[in-house]
């Protein structure tokens, strides 16, 4: 059991360190082109903090551990919203733009609806994943089309030289294979503990397992919002829940489909749902969320891990 945590620890260190590893290659390379900073929150930080989500997912799926797989999800869906942002507010309050709060909030709110809708006959199958990913592909080229910043002068020759690409490929495939070996320990040793411990695979899933791949989120979140950049850190948020939900159990289904647990329809899926449209009403009344709404989300972290332990 001791030999087991130490591994578990060790692949959530892997999972950790290869995320920001992978952010600084892929943040780095998007600042090179002037994209604005709330769609390199969206798109490129969302899709390499998402990274962990995705290797543990799909691996668990492979192994047959749907409840990891589905419960890594749904937890880290909620996770970073109730603790990342939660969090972040606490240190300084999030202001979120008009673009986010009209634009990609409803379209998290409304991706978290359909993909509970499609996973109601207890199943995602190939036909979930497809909708699932081209839902993912209209949101790319939406973030593709606004990408551009104007009011940012385009970046020199010098700093798009071969050594600074080079740097920023290696980052990004050192990210890579160090998120590979960390979602594999994880999951193995995920595994292990719960059927050990007692604890079902999609509670291991949905808290440990969950918490452990939202560590890059929170990371980057915090630190940009201390840093005053609120638009990475609340655009990292929405951004790696649309992710984890098009493009995790999008490619999930499409290569290895899998049951849905009933059960969750009682309270983990409804919960998501319902700390969506919670994040929603927030930041659309207050154009943000401060210290009184950070305790709100850090305190509805702790109900959701209470009450899917006893549910």
């Amino acid at each position: 059991m001791f030999t087991s945590i130490l591994i578990l620890l060790a692949g959530l260190a892997l999972l950790y360190y290869g995320s920001s590893v992978l952010v600084e290659g892929s943040a780095s390379t998007a600042v090179m082109f002037a994209v604005r900073p709330v769609i390199v929150g969206l798109t490129v930080v969302s899709f390499a903090t998402s990274a962990p989500e995705l290797l543990v997912s799909l691996v668990a799926a492979v192994k047959g551990s749907e409840g990891i797989s589905l419960g890594n999800i749904l937890g880290s869906n909620v996770i970073n919203i109730a603790l990342v942002l939660g969090a972040s507010a606490l240190i300084k309050p999030v202001t979120i733009s008009k673009q986010i709060i009209h634009v990609e909030l409803p379209y998290m709110i409304l991706i978290s609806f359909i993909f509970w809708i499609l996973c109601l006959d207890n199943n995602i199958n190939r036909l979930d994943g497809i909708i699932l990913i081209v839902l993912l592909i209209a949101f790319l080229v939406y973030g593709f089309l606004t990408a551009n910043d104007k009011s940012t002068n385009r970046t020199t020759d010098e700093n798009r030289t071969f050594a600074v690409i080079l740097k920023n490929f290696v980052y990004i495939v050192l990210g890579i294979v160090m998120l590979a070996f960390g979602a594999n320990f994880v999951v193995r040793e995920a595994i292990k503990m719960a059927q050990v411990i007692g604890l079902s695979q999609t509670f291991i899933g949905i808290s440990v397992v969950a918490l452990g791949t939202s560590l890059p989120e929170l990371a980057t979140s915090v630190v940009a919002a201390a840093r005053g950049e609120s638009d990475i850190s609340v655009g990292n948020v929405v951004g790696s829940n649309l992710f984890n939900i098009c493009l995790v159990m999008g490619v999930v289904g499409l290569f290895n489909p899998m049951e849905v647990a009933p059960s969750l329809h009682w309270f983990e899926f409804p919960f998501m749902l319902f700390i969506c449209l919670v994040l929603g009403g927030i930041a659309y009344a207050a154009r943000g969320v401060g210290k009184k709404g950070g305790l709100l989300f850090i305190a509805l972290f702790f109900v959701y891990i209470g009450v899917s332990y006893f549910n």
